[in-house]
């Protein structure tokens, strides 16, 4: 792209040229996020009700999902613990995730 060189036109065919036209200021932003750009954008205090509301609601979808988990694996231990009872494969009880369990026979 060729350089732009910028002159005076004192006049043209024995005539002045006509003043300069300043582009004039846009009063009204056609897009919005144009007029946000390299601003710092601060939330509007009239929404707190609308943040505290979706943090509650994204809370409780948490605490649910959490105890959802904790359900089903509560639920594949006791599973897997009648399994093993019944399959007889318990052992002393020290094996498995769960530690130092007690032991269902009446051995001495």
């Amino acid at each position: 792209m060729p350089d732009t060189i910028e002159a005076e036109v004192l006049e043209i065919d024995g005539k002045q040229p006509p003043p300069p036209q300043r582009e004039p200021e846009p009063t009204r932003r056609d897009d919005p996020w144009q007029a946000m750009r390299g601003r710092v954008i601060k939330l509007d205090r009239r929404w707190w009700p609308l943040w505290v509301l979706l943090g509650i609601v994204a809370l409780a979808i948490a605490l649910t999902v959490g105890v959802v988990v904790a359900a089903v694996v509560i639920v594949f231990k006791i599973i897997g613990g009648v399994l093993r009872f019944l399959l007889g494969t318990g052992g002393g009880g020290s094996q498995g995730m769960g530690g130092g369990g007690t032991s269902l026979s009446r051995r001495g």
